[in-house]
């Protein structure tokens, strides 16, 4: 007897019916995902979490009452085991760079197609990070994405490469991040290793000449 693979539960969080509507409806032609809720604002989708235990939560970011930044704040202070997917029409730098600190682990612009949504979901849940090409483009910049992909840094390592780069501790990262400073650690070494860089102060000239900080 065979076990059929689990799926993944997901609960949609938007404020507009019509967009959970179109979601829940594509969403629901894929065999491994489930969506199980759905919630039109950051509060309810935390109450709604803890009532049905999603693995996924694919939120926007513009909501009424809790907005997704500060979700995603609570989300990793209260429920962090569940993995946070944003969904939004702002490309913007810090706007984005403000969702990786506070825990999300991904960031989609909503003019991706539906098969790059469900190829973000996919990933995230399996512990990846996802961000769609023009949000890449607008944290890192053209040249330093290019850069960076040249190097096969995944974007998790990037955003620690920033952070270490803009002088923060490992401690102080992983609260920024919302890892732990062991993971932080780890990042910094697989960036060392796979920039062939052995000290902070390369890691900072590096992040200089690639346009990751000013």
């Amino acid at each position: 007897m065979t076990t059929e693979p689990s799926k993944i539960r997901v609960l949609l969080v938007d404020d507009h019916m019509l967009v959970l509507d179109g979601l829940q409806a594509r969403l629901e032609m894929e065999a491994n995902i489930e969506v199980i809720g759905t919630a039109s604002n950051g509060l309810e989708a935390l109450e709604k979490a803890q009532q049905l235990q999603p693995d996924l939560v694919l939120m926007d970011v513009s909501m009424p009452i809790l907005n997704g930044l500060e979700a995603t704040k609570r989300f990793r202070s209260e429920q962090a085991n569940i993995k946070i997917l944003m969904l939004s029409m702002h490309n913007d730098k810090e706007y984005i760079l403000s969702l990786i600190q506070s825990g999300a682990n991904g960031y989609v612009l909503k003019d991706v197609s539906s098969e790059e949504l469900v190829q973000a979901i996919n990933m995230v849940y399996q512990g990846g990070t996802y961000f769609s090409s023009k949000a890449s483009d607008a944290l890192f910049g053209q040249a330093a994405k290019t850069a960076l992909e040249e190097e096969a840094l995944s974007p998790r390592e990037s955003a620690v490469l920033v952070e270490v780069a803009s002088g923060f501790s490992n401690k102080e990262i992983a609260v920024r991040l919302s890892i732990s400073a062991r993971t932080v650690e780890t990042h910094r070494q697989n960036i060392k290793r796979k920039l062939n860089i052995h000290s902070s102060a390369g890691l900072v000239k590096y992040a200089i000449e690639h346009n990751l900080i000013d």
